[in-house]
C-alpha cells in the first residue's frame, strides 16, 4: 500500500514542485519587465532589438511560406466540399475566418516556438551548464532581468506581428487558388473575403498571440535553466521544451477559444 501511494504521490509532488517553479519564474519576469525599465540599471533596449530581429525579422519567410501553402491547401480542400453544394464563391470567406481566427495565430506560434523556443533552451541550457548563470549572479547581474525578460519583451512584440504576416499570407494562398484555379473573379473574391470577415475574427486570433508568446519564452526559460548534464542534457531540455510549448499552445488556444465562444454565446 505504501508503494502504491508512493507511487501516486512522487508524479504529483512533481507536478506542484514544476509549476511552483514555473509561476516564480513568470512573475520574476513580468516584475522586470514592468519595473525594470525604472530601475538604476535599466533593461539594455539594444538586447531587446537585437532579440526582435532574431525572433521576428529572420522569422518572416518561413511563417510566409508556412502560411502561404496552407491557404492554398485549406483553399483546395473547402472547394472540393462547397464546389458540391454551388458554393465555391464561399471559398474566399471560409479561408480568411478560418484564419485569422485559427490557423494563423496557431501555426504561427508552433513555427515560432520550433524555432525561437528551441534556441532560447538552447541558449540558457548552454549558459546553465558552463556555469555562466552562476558567474552572472557572483556579478551580481540577476539572470532573468538580463537573460528572459528582453526576450519576452521582444516576442510580445514580433510575434503578433508575425501573426498579421501570417493571416495575410493564408489569405494570399487561398486568393491565388481562388482567382488562378477555381476561376473566381478576383474583384468579387477579395469582396466576398472581407465581407464575412469581422474586426472580432482579427482581434481574436491576435490576442493569442499574445498568450503564445509568454508560453514559448517561458517554457524555453525555464527548461533552459533545468538543464543539467551537458550536451545531452542541453539535447534533451530542448527537446522537452518544444513538445511542451506544442502542447500548452493547442491547450491555451482551446481555453481562448473556448472563453471567447461562451462570452459571445
Amino acid at each position: 500500500m505504501i508503494r502504491f501511494f508512493e507511487k501516486i504521490g512522487s508524479p504529483v509532488v512533481y507536478g506542484i514542485r514544476v509549476f511552483t517553479e514555473f509561476m516564480h519564474l513568470s512573475l520574476q519576469t513580468f516584475f522586470w519587465i514592468i519595473f525594470g525599465p525604472f530601475r538604476d540599471k535599466p533593461l539594455k533596449h539594444q538586447a531587446v532589438f537585437e532579440q526582435m530581429v532574431f525572433m521576428g525579422i529572420q522569422s518572416i519567410l518561413i511563417v510566409f511560406f508556412v502560411m502561404f501553402f496552407t491557404g492554398v491547401v485549406l483553399a483546395m480542400q473547402s472547394a472540393y466540399q462547397l464546389s458540391k453544394l454551388g458554393g465555391t464563391i464561399y471559398v474566399a470567406s471560409l479561408t480568411s475566418v478560418s484564419i485569422c481566427r485559427e490557423l494563423g495565430p496557431v501555426l504561427t506560434a508552433l513555427v515560432v516556438a520550433g524555432r525561437i523556443g528551441a534556441a532560447i533552451t538552447a541558449e540558457i541550457g548552454s549558459m546553465q551548464v558552463n556555469e555562466q548563470i552562476e558567474a552572472l549572479e557572483t556579478m551580481a547581474i540577476n539572470p532573468v532581468r538580463f537573460l528572459i525578460a528582453p526576450k519576452l519583451l521582444s516576442l510580445f512584440v514580433m510575434l503578433p506581428c508575425l501573426t498579421v504576416l501570417g493571416d495575410v499570407s493564408g489569405i494570399l494562398g487561398g486568393y491565388v487558388i481562388g482567382v488562378h484555379n477555381l476561376g473566381i473573379n478576383q474583384h468579387l473574391y477579395i469582396q466576398t473575403t472581407f465581407k464575412y470577415l469581422m474586426l472580432k475574427d482579427i482581434y481574436t486570433g491576435l490576442s493569442k498571440s499574445f498568450v503564445f508568446a509568454i508560453i514559448i519564452v517561458l517554457v524555453g526559460a525555464y527548461q533552459g535553466l533545468k538543464t543539467r548534464g551537458g550536451a545531452v542534457g542541453v539535447g534533451k531540455h530542448t527537446t522537452i521544451s518544444v513538445v511542451t510549448s506544442f502542447i500548452l499552445i493547442i491547450v491555451a488556444d482551446c481555453v481562448v477559444t473556448g472563453i471567447y465562444y461562451f462570452h459571445n454565446m
